[in-house]
């Protein structure tokens, strides 16, 4: 399967579920989550998540983190040149959809320092951690652009693809958390 057979069967099948199977399901993939060996670590990367595209509901791993204790950051893109920053998510955070419908910061200073976990959103992904997006890029370049190997974390509602050509830019999972159980590649 290449990267544009995937996107479509994907994002169809995504628009088939309702409020309650996208609420349902993104608690269970955060209660999954909390069985990765990932929580000995300080800064999270996360996305908001676009409620109109139907993406997994990062809110209930957010509680989870600031639970814990964690930093959380969150991106702010750049449509102009396609790429992506990290901002610090706190009380006093400014949010606002952007033209979009991607719900981002707009005050705080862009976080500069190491981050350890990345929680990724996706379309698709493979049996080998390949993993498919909206094909802009945004996250292959922010992780080539990372001075440190951050562990990847992807988020998906539905089970792998056995394998799904991609392309020599794109970058790799580590694990994929899903509402039934964790690949780790």
């Amino acid at each position: 399967m290449n990267k544009i057979e995937a996107r479509k069967k994907y994002l169809d099948l995504r628009k088939k579920l309702d409020n309650v199977q996208i609420i349902s399901k993104s608690i269970s993939i955060s209660n999954n989550l909390q069985d990765l060996p990932i929580w000995e670590y300080n800064f999270y990367h996360i996305y908001l998540p676009i409620k109109e595209k139907n993406e997994v509901d990062t809110m209930p791993i957010i509680n989870i983190l600031n639970n814990k204790k964690k930093k959380v950051l969150i991106p702010k893109s750049d449509f102009n040149n396609t790429t992506m920053k990290s901002f610090l998510l706190n009380d006093n955070t400014v949010l606002k959809k952007n033209n979009y419908g991607i719900t981002e910061p707009i005050n705080n200073e862009e976080f500069l320092g190491r981050i350890d976990v990345i929680f990724i959103p996706l379309v698709a992904y493979d049996l080998i951690g390949n993993r498919v997006g909206y094909g802009k890029g945004f996250y292959d370049k922010f992780l080539k652009n990372q001075n440190n190997k951050i562990l990847r974390v992807g988020l998906s509602f539905f089970n792998p693809e056995k394998r799904i050509k991609i392309d020599e830019h794109d970058e790799n999972l580590d694990f994929c958390v899903t509402p039934n159980r964790i690949f780790s590649f």
